[in-house]
């Protein structure tokens, strides 16, 4: 069989502010149309040969005439590409949609536009004027106790997308971390403790704790649980870090948790001040709004944040001025990827 070769990318002059203005209000229309490439699975039916649209559509059951619109206006945004012949092939970040690939992002794009999102980014003038999330008003509930009871596909995806990004940086956070020298580690809200697996696996005689919630922890990464390669080796807590850290250790990691309210950040950076050693390392790791390559990224994310929870993602000042006051020595701050910081701080003596 023949295929046709992709055709190649043009780099295309900025449209005009007009321009450019109308198609920041229909981003709502990219987003959507991401959502439902997803959902339809089309990136997971196109294999690596270019398909006619008639072909896709008979493999995820749309029409095809429709279904050729969805992939013209995610082609534009170089989510797939159309080839001369007229037949739909992948680039780069259509792959990414894909179940199977390694740095999938599946996940990660259902969650940014689920039901929910729909209903609140609306409401984001009257949380910028009031300060507060507008989930509450809009759904009557906090937000992780209507994904709980109300939504459980959404907290699904919601699992899965944490899981995704935790072991996707699991790694950077293994590469950047020395610690050689320390006896034990513990990962702070620590999620199912892909952070904490990659760093026993890199360091044969540490050994670590996991804390989490109840219902984090109880489905921890199978390497930590019982029966488990690293098992002999991690204790796992179930516990909430603004309530009590009762653990003592080496090196303290507490990554992408610091996002919440002010008083919940104060709380959970006291409670580590308060468990920690004289002398222990304490290692935040967080993505900054200021410092990054990946700001529309960090910068809708905050948004999205004060929407749902109330919280925010930091600046660099306003993470130095957290730790400061919880009574924290910093010192190197380094990039642990495009999107992560990692802040070094030592508790005093």
């Amino acid at each position: 069989m023949t295929t046709v070769d992709p055709v190649p990318p043009t780099v295309e002059p900025a449209p005009p502010p007009p321009m450019r203005l109308r198609e920041l209000v229909f981003g709502a229309a990219c987003a959507a149309a991401v959502r439902a490439a997803v959902r339809l699975g089309v990136a997971d039916a196109l294999g690596d040969t270019p398909m006619t649209v008639e072909d896709l559509a008979a493999a995820v059951r749309t029409q095809p005439r429709t279904l050729r619109r969805l992939l013209r206006a995610l082609s534009c945004q170089g989510v797939f590409t159309e080839n001369p012949d007229g037949t739909f092939a992948h680039t780069e970040m259509s792959r990414l949609l894909r179940e199977d690939d390694p740095h999938s992002l599946r996940y990660i794009a259902l969650w940014c536009t689920e039901p929910w999102t729909w209903d609140v980014w609306p409401k984001l003038d009257e949380a910028v004027r009031s300060g507060r999330n507008a989930f509450e008003d809009v759904y009557e509930k906090e937000f992780f106790t209507y994904l709980n009871e109300e939504a459980p596909e959404s907290a699904y995806v919601f699992n899965r997308a944490m899981t995704t990004s935790s072991q996707q940086s699991a790694r950077d956070v293994a590469d950047l971390l020395d610690l050689r020298g320390a006896a034990s580690v513990a990962d702070i809200g620590g999620g199912q403790g892909h952070v904490l697996a990659s760093l026993l696996e890199r360091h044969p005689t540490l050994h670590g704790t996991l804390l989490d919630l109840p219902g984090v922890v109880e489905n921890a990464d199978p390497r930590l649980r019982e029966g488990g390669s690293l098992s002999s080796r991690v204790r796992v807590v179930a516990g909430d870090c603004r309530a009590d850290i009762p653990v003592q250790a080496d090196v303290y990691i507490i990554k992408n948790i610091l996002e919440w309210d002010d008083d919940s950040t104060r709380r959970a950076l006291a409670n580590v001040r308060g468990a920690a050693r004289p002398g222990a390392r304490v290692v935040v790791i967080e993505n900054l709004v200021d410092d990054t390559p990946s700001m529309r990224f960090t910068t809708a994310m905050d948004l999205l944040l004060l929407l749902n929870v109330g919280g925010a993602k930091h600046t660099r000042q306003s993470m130095v001025d957290r730790l400061t006051d919880a009574g924290l020595v910093i010192g190197e701050i380094r990039p642990v990827n495009a999107y992560l910081h990692a802040f070094e701080c030592t508790v005093p003596a």
